[in-house]
């Protein structure tokens, strides 16, 4: 059995995934995590960030599609938006610089936007995945344990 694995589901899915450990990490000095600078858009980072991943779920299970894969797009441009405003202009009671938090959600959403152009577009970059070939084993035949055959003694070379 072979499966076809669309390596831009799987870049949106990593990316997501990524987005959402950033939101618990330190995204601006002093020890700033974005649960703490942001008001609403942490919340809508999360969400998005989850449907995201029911989109990319969609894509690997089409009987299970909740959400169409051509919102996608949409979806990363939203975070891409918030993201980089966010590294652009910080939130008023933050003093610190951007640090880990904020660039591995940057990199999160380009990953997520390459990924997005990959899925929806007509480049395709896929992995294929084959299964084992299960074959009949058969004992082999070995000649010099039987030197008989139906015919006579075996001939030796």
């Amino acid at each position: 059995m072979t499966r076809r694995i669309e390596a831009g589901p799987v870049l949106v899915g990593l990316g997501a995934l990524l987005l959402l450990v950033s939101v618990f990490l330190d995204w601006y000095d002093p020890n700033v995590t974005a649960w703490e600078a942001f008001e609403v858009l942490d919340l809508l980072m999360v969400v998005l960030s989850l449907a995201a991943i029911v989109a990319v779920v969609g894509t690997f299970a089409p009987s299970s599609a909740v959400i169409d894969r051509r919102s996608l797009p949409l979806i990363v441009a939203a975070l891409a938006v918030i993201v980089a405003s966010q590294i652009l202009d910080p939130p008023p009671g933050v003093t610190g610089d951007p640090t880990t938090g904020a660039w591995l959600a940057l990199g999160a959403v380009i990953a997520m936007a390459v990924g997005a152009v990959l899925t929806v577009g007509r480049v395709s970059f896929a992995l294929t995945v084959e299964g084992r070939d299960t074959r009949r084993h058969v004992s082999a035949v070995d000649a010099r344990t039987d030197q008989t055959t139906t015919e006579g003694p075996a001939v030796r070379p």
